[in-house]
């Protein structure tokens, strides 16, 4: 609410208080037969030793002439007696309690704003303006509070302290650090430009990112618009204005040529593309300035929260982007992104708040965050919320069925006992205990042991006796969803497997399952019944999920080599494979060299900080003309 108008409905709510004062005051002088009311302050009673001793004696006169009762008016009398001589006293305390006051008053006055604003509302109390809400607070507050009773909140309930990642850095480094470093980087960055002047705009705060002062003024382009409510959720889209979708058109033909500096150009004129800006970071991610990579995805996010309807309540955990409108894609790819950079700097607690929200976002999971909750859970040491997080969570197979959740889950119970012995408190008898989690995570997958003692690795010779069993020996399930999810899991959480104490729990019930399956050997065809039952198609229903997006690995290639670089990342992939098994020439061959004859000096100024633009040599002036003139060329011959 701004402060205008906050003034205006107070200045509205003194007058109402005034006209019914006067109206009371009327209608005691038209009926003087009336019981008198008390003069009572009511804001006296908040100061139990203030009290005046005249006031209180005025008190029990009132009530003695009411009751009429001999001894009390006599006791009063003795009592006014005595006041005369102690009214000398009061009065210096009045004047010490005066100045005190004066310091106070400060603090009530804002207590006292507080409450007005508490008070305040958009609903019909405040429109209607009619006597006595304390009635219908009330009521309000009882309903809501049966509410809460009756619904828990929920899992996907997200606390926005958690989404900066600089509160996590300041938790972790210190904030002396942490503002140390943004110094440097402010200064490392703040060059001036000679000849430039300096535009000064106000940069709107958000709960995603934290936007610098140098990124320019959101321009909506685009907007987010409410589709409908349904099953209690909030259904919304995002919409493109005009000027966006030329904007997409322009970055869809730079990309079919695979121009990066045709992307460069969109992003010139309209700095907040979202396709252009994810294109732009994928680049950064493979030449390896991971930084630049960063702030690309920021300012898409902090694009996207500007353009947020004001009934999208994302923290929420009610509102509804579907992933299968287009409009919507940029914002998962956004947010898996900002996701994946969260926990390479260390800010797990950060990222599982940012995979709670996209498994908020779409019930169907488009982007495979359900894969990767638990290890965010574990290493933000999450372990009652992801055991909450399984048992509310609705999917059509059950969570513990799931390569991860089945390992995650025996996890969080190994170090939710620890704690419990280490408080010496009551356990759970209820739960099963983390040995017997492991075992049937053992016997439901027993292929992810091979790929873990592969990958993080584990070199005991205890390991190859327990991989010489038959049940062990194979890394394979030939369930290509199962094998699919299973590679999935070893490459996003290996590194959990480094600690001693869970390697040893795993070597332990590793051993027990090889004790019960010789005493009973129908319970490996059990499990692979449940197995089969569990991911019964044939085909790789997972196969939109690359393991790449989950690994911590980034793969790099040389500037030379991403000439033809494409949004997706597949296509650094394929370049890679073709420079190891093709030619190496033909792949990383670089284009012509560009002309700057008859050109814009500060265009090709901008164009020359980009470090895939190639000028030659500069000393033949003729080639670079003729350059210039069959580019020129081939660029008239599109536009007609």
């Amino acid at each position: 609410m701004s402060s205008r108008l906050f003034k205006k409905v107070v200045k509205e709510q003194e007058l109402q208080q005034l006209e019914e004062e006067e109206q009371l005051k009327d209608d005691e002088s038209e009926s003087p037969d009336s019981a008198p009311r008390s003069s009572i302050n009511p804001f006296d009673l908040l100061n139990d030793g203030d009290d005046d001793p005249d006031q209180e004696t005025e008190v029990a006169d009132e009530a003695s002439s009411r009751d009429g009762d001999k001894k009390e008016l006599s006791a009063q009398q003795s009592t006014r007696d005595v006041v005369p001589t102690s009214n000398q006293k009061s009065k210096k305390k009045k004047k010490k309690k005066s100045k005190e006051g004066s310091t106070s008053n400060t603090d009530k006055a804002e207590w006292q704003l507080d409450e007005d604003l508490d008070s305040l509302s958009l609903g019909i109390d405040s429109s209607t303006n009619q006597p006595g809400p304390s009635k219908a607070k009330l009521e309000n507050a009882k309903v809501r509070s049966n509410v809460v009773k009756q619904h828990p909140p929920s899992v996907f309930q997200i606390d926005p302290k958690y989404l900066n990642v600089e509160n996590e850095l300041r938790r972790i480094f210190g904030s002396k650090v942490v503002k140390s470093f943004e110094r440097n980087q402010q200064s490392g960055s703040s060059r001036p430009v000679r000849g430039a002047r300096r535009v000064t705009h106000h940069i709107r705060k958000t709960i995603l990112v934290s936007p610098s002062d140098h990124w320019p003024r959101w321009d909506a382009s685009f907007s987010m618009e409410f589709l409908e409510s349904k099953d209690g959720y909030n259904y919304f889209r995002y919409v493109h204005s005009p000027t966006y979708g030329q904007a997409q058109r322009a970055f869809e033909a730079a990309q079919a040529i695979h121009d990066l500096n045709g992307v460069a150009s969109v992003l010139m004129y309209h700095p907040y593309h979202l396709d252009s800006l994810i294109t732009m970071s994928d680049y950064f991610k493979f030449v390896g300035e991971h930084q630049m990579a960063a702030d690309a995805v920021a300012k898409c996010l902090y694009a996207l929260e500007c353009a947020w309807n004001p009934m999208f309540t994302p923290l929420q955990g009610n509102c509804q982007l579907k992933f299968s409108h287009e409009t919507n894609k940029p914002l998962f790819k956004a947010l898996f992104t900002h996701m994946i950079n969260m926990d390479r700097r260390g800010c797990h607690r950060s990222a599982l708040e940012v995979c709670k929200l996209l498994l908020s976002l779409d019930s169907e999971d488009p982007m495979g965050t359900l894969f990767c909750v638990d290890y965010f859970a574990v290493r933000a040491g999450e372990y009652s919320w992801l055991e909450q997080f399984s048992e509310d969570y609705k999917s059509d197979n059950s969570l513990w069925l799931f390569p991860n959740f089945s390992y995650s889950l025996s996890i969080c119970r190994f170090y939710l006992e620890r704690e419990q012995t280490s408080q010496d408190a009551h356990k759970d008898n209820t739960k099963a205990t983390s040995a017997d989690l492991m075992k049937q995570a053992l016997m439901l997958h027993p292929s992810v042991l091979k790929k873990l003692v592969a990958k993080v690795p584990l070199k005991d010779q205890a390991w190859t006796k327990i991989l010489a069993h038959s049940y062990f020996r194979s890394d394979e399930t030939k369930i290509p969803s199962l094998d699919h999810l299973i590679n999935i899991y070893v490459e996003r959480s290996y590194i959990i497997w480094r600690l001693p104490d869970l390697q040893k729990l795993l070597r332990d019930t590793a051993k027990l399952v090889i004790e019960t399956l010789e005493h009973n050997r129908s319970e490996a065809k059990d499990w692979a019944c449940v197995r089969e039952e569990a991911f019964s198609s044939e085909k790789n229903e997972y196969a939109h999920l690359l393991v790449q997006d989950f690994s911590d690995a980034v793969s790099s290639l040389p500037p030379d080599n991403l000439q033809n670089f494409v949004v997706d990342a597949r296509m650094g992939e394929a370049m890679h494979n073709a420079i190891h098994t093709g030619n190496p020439h033909d792949v990383g061959q670089a284009p012509p060299p560009r002309g700057v004859a008859n050109r814009s000096p500060l265009a090709v100024l901008f164009e020359s900080m980009l470090p895939w633009v190639n000028y030659g040599d500069g000393g033949d002036g003729i080639a670079a003309d003729e350059d210039y003139q069959i580019n020129g060329h081939f660029q008239e011959n599109q536009e007609d």
